[in-house]
């Protein structure tokens, strides 16, 4: 067993980047998959009974819509449409649907805030200190973690806040220049259909804009649990320590985002549309797509927190080479200890 765990810690340790000819590389998208997949079969219990208990619930929750009020969805439609209608966007069946979407998604995040907060929060934190375990060459102590987790939830919390915050930002932001450019282009001379692609335009950059926002606020959940910073200093030193490094970011966003819309729309289909005579097949359809959606769930979560650990050993492979290799010493020290902190919280 002892000969197997160094085998594993090893490997790890040379996916990680610290390497004896210090020909350190950052790991593209591909890589950090393979690592995600190395470390979840290395820990594969401890996983599971994360999902099982903290990841499930949240996504059983979230793809059944049971908490959202549908009542709340259409007026908040319709308000998005009015103002659609009056920036010179047509009422097209895809403006219709995207804005039914939006309004769907933006009540379900805020009905599902408090298992957010709670239930999701955790879930991450936990995959976050397993992962840095694994890395430590530890093992996963149920007690340790939750003494540690009384000790840094308050920077946890306070970090998700000024996330959810920053999103929000993002998408009134959005809104706000979709509605400034269709009623520039209306001014222009545009009318009907032409004013969506000006509309499309701006949705595009929005999704990259977007995207890097999401990634940033990935790795700054991952790095207010391993070091000791919280809220905007998480958020800055994230977007510090990804930088060159988006493009791997937006892949596995993009991968992530790709399936959890595949699980999602399945279950839309499968089990809140169609059914089998008496409805029998949601009784076996909704628990495996709820499985499966939290497995998605879980390797996103795992996929951050190695893309982190793969930055933070690139960024100090730069310093060594900078400074030279007195300070390579110095630089794996502070490794250690920042990847080692939760014990000592």
């Amino acid at each position: 067993m002892e000969a197997d765990d160094e085998v594993v810690s090893s490997e790890i340790n040379v996916n990680y980047g610290i390497k004896p000819d210090h020909s350190c590389q950052p790991m593209n998208a591909l890589e950090i998959l393979r690592e995600t997949v190395r470390i979840l079969r290395y820990n594969s219990w401890g996983f599971m009974i994360i999902t099982a208990l903290l990841i499930c619930p949240v996504s059983a929750v979230l793809l059944s819509n049971v908490l959202v009020d549908q009542s709340l969805v259409n007026r908040l439609s319709l308000r998005l449409l009015l103002i659609a209608n009056s920036s010179g966007l047509p009422l097209k069946p895809i403006v219709r649907q995207s804005v039914q979407k939006f309004s769907e998604m933006v009540v379900s995040s805020a009905f599902c805030f408090p298992l957010f907060i709670t239930f999701s929060l955790l879930s991450k934190a936990a995959i976050v200190y397993s992962v840095d375990c694994t890395y430590s060459k530890k093992l996963f102590e149920r007690s340790k973690f939750f003494a540690i987790i009384r000790q840094i939830w308050r920077r946890v919390v306070v970090t998700y806040l000024w996330v959810c915050m920053v999103v929000v930002g993002c998408l009134m932001l959005f809104l706000v220049l979709l509605v400034a450019v269709c009623n520039s282009f209306v001014l222009v001379g545009f009318v009907g259909d032409l004013v969506i692609y000006p509309a499309v335009v701006v949705g595009l950059v929005f999704s990259i804009v977007f995207a890097n926002c999401i990634i940033v606020c990935n790795i700054a959940i991952v790095i207010c649990v391993l070091e000791d910073v919280s809220g905007p200093e998480a958020l800055l030193k994230s977007g510090l320590i990804i930088k060159g490094q988006t493009q791997v970011g937006l892949l596995i966003f993009l991968g992530s985002t790709i399936g959890l819309a595949f699980v999602e729309g399945l279950f839309e289909h499968r089990v809140k549309t169609l059914s089998y005579g008496d409805g029998s097949s949601r009784i076996w359809e909704g628990p495996l797509l709820v499985i499966m959606y939290s497995f998605v769930v879980l390797i996103d979560s795992m996929m951050s927190a190695v893309f982190y650990f793969s930055c933070k050993s690139w960024s100090m492979e730069i310093l060594e080479e900078k400074h030279g290799k007195e300070t390579h010493g110095i630089v794996l020290e502070t490794l250690a200890v920042s990847s080692g902190s939760v014990e000592i919280l």
